[in-house]
């Protein structure tokens, strides 16, 4: 589960990382975090309802066996 979470961190570093905007001026820097912090969130929330969904299928294969 750990090793799902770290990899989980890194997809979100790599993907995230390199995103910017530059066509908006002086204020593309706060855009750009908006537009990440909100890409992150998302992120979190699906790798969350995945982690929860092998969760849940690995306590049923125990519970069964």
């Amino acid at each position: 589960m750990w090793i799902l979470i770290i990899v989980g961190g890194g997809i979100v570093v790599g993907l995230l990382g390199p995103f910017s905007l530059q066509q908006f001026g002086n204020f593309h820097w706060m855009i750009t975090s908006g537009i990440k912090g909100s890409i992150a969130i998302i992120l979190v929330i699906i790798w969350i309802l995945i982690l929860s969904k092998l969760k849940n299928r690995i306590f049923k294969k125990s519970i069964l066996s």
